[in-house]
């Protein structure tokens, strides 16, 4: 198995390198006078035309390592022996955690490793590289556009001409972080949630060049008389029309999109930024039939996500029970199929119609696939106008709640849990991760012959209500939780107050069970068992099949126009690729989706109805204040033990964390950006070689 699994990752690095490479060249004059003429004498069929030399250099490679990394994901990333694996490959994790320690902790970049930072660099050269050479070739063969046109002139329009090629470098990458189905991003140990940062980055470098490509082409356009070539739509070439409606609706998704206004006016963003299949339909009919190709990897697979997505949130989840706390947060428990599994820290988006029929949002999931097998459970903080308004809802105790839900959605390991110490750190509802990665660890804890790491889970609160987010540490459930293995200590903090509040404790926790529906499904995962293995059936089989579509009609359509000396409209080249890419992906995905669909449904209905306590029950955090009776469990007893709570007081984390003697000492931080930054400076500082730095962050 070792042997094929080499094999396979060097043939997706070679072809990532040689698509890189392909990238490199593109700007040059070699690739330009020399490559160029060849390529389109052996790859300029009358069944693809102009789009031949792209497809095959630039779009065939990337949908080939998407299928490829399918595959390798469906036969190796199967649940085995944590220890073992990481016996084996010990080494080499060695040799790459100097290389994932943080490296710049500094606005507006966030925390950046060694990694980040060497593809950023080779990313920012790649993009100085070609415009540097687009402008060089361009200035050697000077095109004057005009009989009257000055040298300055052409060479201004050049320059600006060329940051839009740029820009389309940019859209090469923009949409893999937001794949959350992606088969790519976990090859190199990212998910759609971590790897949202690369997106905001790029989006802040493709809007700066769309913005000076725009306002470059205004100017020229005024200094040479020509405004009335802003409103032209040419049948020949690019739509300029199109490329500035693209670029008014990018400006307006950019600017709802910064940090200040997403956060305190999330509405805004998210309805502004569904305009961007608003976007990417006017920006391909600027961009044309050719480059488009340069993008379609991107966007190909994210349709296919979207899809997916789609079809998923058509269907009613199951929702077996509610947990209402007195620090205004709620768990939601839901009827899972037990073939699905999922990582800790992995995210499921939630949209209740009665609430908004359109918002959705990323919840952490707090349960364990292992722990829990037929049941999932996420957790939401009342602090925005929708969770709020959710929470009100609850609190009516109703007998039934509609519910659509994506994903869930994770790390494809959880690497972390083998470390010899797990630091946890967290301020507010950034406890949520660790309680999945908690309970993780007693199901691992139960297990014969398995190591589980000590924990420390330090966490801050503002008053002493929020200490009853320590009751989700345990699941809810009529069968004893034995925790009895597992070495813990919570050192929990109450920042705002200097003394136990017997009053913010409001009363019990409060536990709703509602009626099931026999329309309500438990979550499956949207492709069944195999979901790796089909994802790579419907990527293949909708790239084939655009590719034999888009061939017919090239040959049959366009041609057949071009051939007698007529020109084929500019823009219905890549309205054709759009409604090609659109009906291939939505028959390949539509067929699988389908075929699964009958197998989950069949599974869900041999679940039983879950048994669920319907009384309220006494709440560790009480007991921390001594504010309620003998707990009813023996792991209720253990928890608060376990924990120690500081008043008036923030943690220490220096002192804490170097402290932490053990030889690999992993450091899970999820919460406020400050501490989340203050914590990657002390791993960083590299005075403690032991530390091991992992974020999880919200506030993309």
């Amino acid at each position: 198995m070792g042997s094929r699994s080499a094999v396979l990752n060097i043939l997706l690095v070679l072809v990532f390198i040689g698509w890189l490479f392909m990238w490199v060249m593109l700007p040059t004059e070699t690739y330009k006078y020399s490559w160029t003429p060849q390529l389109l004498n052996k790859l300029n069929s009358t069944y693809f035309r102009e789009q031949g030399t792209n497809l095959l250099l630039l779009t065939f490679p990337i949908m080939l390592i998407a299928v490829v990394s399918c595959i390798y994901l469906h036969l190796y990333s199967k649940p085995s022996s944590d220890h073992q694996s990481n016996n084996d490959n010990n080494k080499e994790r060695q040799y790459f955690r100097s290389w994932k320690r943080p490296l710049l902790v500094m606005e507006p970049l966030g925390i950046v490793n060694a990694v980040e930072l060497t593809f950023a660099a080779m990313f920012t050269v790649l993009l100085i590289w070609s415009l540097a050479n687009y402008v060089y070739v361009s200035y050697g063969h000077l095109h004057m556009h005009n009989a009257g046109e000055k040298v300055w002139m052409a060479k201004f329009r050049s320059v600006f001409l060329r940051l839009g090629y740029i820009g389309n470098i940019c859209y090469a990458f923009l949409f893999f972080p937001v794949t959350r189905l992606s088969s790519i991003l976990p090859l190199v140990g990212l998910t759609s949630e971590s790897s949202i940062k690369y997106h905001i980055w790029l989006g802040h470098i493709s809007m700066a060049l769309a913005i000076l490509h725009s306002v470059g082409f205004v100017i020229y356009y005024a200094v040479s008389n020509q405004m009335i070539e802003m409103l032209e739509w040419s049948s020949t070439y690019v739509s300029n029309v199109a490329g500035e409606i693209a670029t008014l609706v990018a400006i307006a998704m950019w600017a709802t999109s910064l940090y200040k206004i997403r956060r305190k006016m999330f509405d805004v963003f998210f309805y502004t930024h569904q305009l961007y299949s608003l976007y990417i339909f006017f920006y391909l009919l600027h961009v044309g039939a050719a480059y488009t190709c340069m993008i379609l990897p991107g966007i190909f697979l994210f349709v296919i996500d979207r899809y997916l997505r789609f079809l998923q949130s058509k269907r009613r989840a199951r929702l077996i029970s509610s947990r209402l706390l007195p620090c205004s947060s709620v768990e939601l428990t839901f009827s899972k199929n037990p073939a699905l599994t999922y990582n800790p820290t992995s995210i499921l988006y939630v949209n209740v119609p009665s609430v908004s029929k359109l918002q959705w949002h990323p919840y952490t999931v707090v349960s364990s696939s292992n722990l829990e097998s037929d049941k999932l459970s996420v957790v939401i903080k009342c602090v925005g106008s929708w969770s709020q308004k959710l929470e009100k809802q609850l609190s009516s105790s109703p007998d039934r709640l509609e519910i659509s839900t994506e994903g869930p959605y994770g790390p494809s390991s959880s690497h972390f849990l083998s470390r010899d110490c797990l630091v946890m750190i967290s301020g507010g509802s950034g406890i949520t991760p660790m309680i999945s990665i908690i309970r993780e660890l007693i199901y691992k804890s139960s297990q014969p012959n398995t190591k589980v790491p000590k924990v420390i889970l330090i966490t801050a609160f503002k008053d002493t209500s929020d200490l009853t987010m320590l009751d989700l540490l345990l699941p809810i459930s009529t069968t004893p939780t034995d925790i009895s293995n597992l070495d813990f200590q919570i050192e929990a903090y109450i920042t705002r107050e200097n003394n136990p509040q017997e009053n913010n404790l409001k009363g019990h926790v409060q536990t709703i069970v509602f009626k099931r529906n026999p329309k309500d499904t438990p979550i499956s995962a949207p492709l069944g068992k195999s979901s790796w293995l089909w994802l790579g059936a419907i990527i293949s089989s909708s790239f084939v099949m655009f590719l034999l579509l888009l061939g017919l009609v090239t040959r049959y359509s366009i041609y057949p126009v071009e051939r007698d000396g007529k020109i084929y409209h500019y823009s219905g080249k890549i309205i054709w690729d759009m409604f090609l890419v659109c009906v291939s992906v939505f028959i390949a995905t539509s067929v699988i989706f389908m075929w699964q669909k009958k197998k989950n449904e069949s599974e869900g209905k041999q679940i039983q109805n879950v048994e669920m306590p319907t009384n309220p029950t006494n709440s560790p955090a009480g007991n921390l204040c001594g504010t309620e009776m003998e707990l009813e469990s023996l792991p209720q007893q253990s928890i608060v033990q376990a924990t120690k709570v500081h008043y008036g007081a923030r943690p220490d984390l220096k002192r804490i964390l170097f402290d932490c003697k053990a030889s690999d000492v992993g450091v899970v931080v999820c919460g406020p950006k400050s501490m989340r930054h203050e914590v990657a400076k002390i791993c960083a500082s590299g005075l403690a070689q032991n530390l091991h730095f992992e974020s999880i962050s919200f506030n993309w």
